[in-house]
């Protein structure tokens, strides 16, 4: 598991900690048992590695890895290219066309969103193949915590977006006179038509980080080859 420099530089105190101590335990012995886990563990930390720290301008936080084949990669919402876009990413799809009328792509790779500032970071960074939830409470909520709270204590006019009660509640403590929080329900299709459809987040993000002097977000660029 390489982590960047710069994340590194920030987080290395983390690694030392008990916590997760324990969690390199439990993958150790998840791997020694056999198990398949998601994703492969030179991408745990690409949301980290292809968003650098000093670049952060949009976070949008998940929750676990997608638990399929060939489906993680380490970016939240994001699939590898060649793999089915999976039912909220296509919901998020229709959303960005709809508010920026930007075509609906047929893959899910969100690399070159990445790339731009946009930290696509799942609560928890690996899963076993299979079972949805199954490294939730092993101690990667309180690193992912860590990494929200060094963006909220370090940067300043940040764009959260917060879809689903999961998401809102590991954002409770970020600082809302230094950032912009954009909360909907998630674009789960059980949950989209209430509140996910219409919610603008992505021309409200654009909209603040002019607002703030930052370069906007060109949420068309997954319609590109990967730079």
């Amino acid at each position: 598991m390489n982590l960047a420099a710069d994340w590194q530089a920030h987080l290395a105190d983390e690694f030392n900690k008990d916590y997760m101590q324990r969690l390199r335990e439990f993958l150790v012995q998840e791997k020694d048992a056999r198990k398949v886990i998601y994703p492969h563990s030179n991408d745990c930390f690409n949301a980290l590695n292809e968003t650098r720290f000093d670049n952060v301008k949009v976070v949008i936080l998940g929750q676990d890895p997608y638990h399929g084949p060939d489906q993680a990669h380490g970016l939240s919402f994001s699939v590898k290219p060649g793999v089915k876009t999976p039912p909220s990413l296509a919901n998020i799809y229709k959303e960005l066309e709809a508010d920026l009328a930007i075509p609906i792509a047929d893959h899910g790779y969100l690399i070159n969103w990445a790339r731009q500032g946009v930290l696509l970071l799942n609560s928890v960074l690996t899963v076993e193949a299979s079972k949805a939830g199954s490294h939730q409470n092993k101690g990667w909520e309180s690193f992912t915590d860590q990494i929200i709270q060094l963006i909220n204590e370090h940067h300043q006019g940040v764009v959260f977006m917060l879809w689903g009660a999961y998401a809102q509640k590991k954002g409770r403590h970020i600082d809302r006179s230094k950032h912009c929080v954009l909360e909907s329900v998630h674009p789960s299709p059980l949950s989209a038509y209430r509140g996910f459809f219409g919610c603008g987040h992505f021309s409200k993000a654009n909209q603040y980080l002019e607002s703030m002097g930052k370069a906007p977000i060109d949420w068309s660029a997954h319609l590109q080859p990967a730079k």
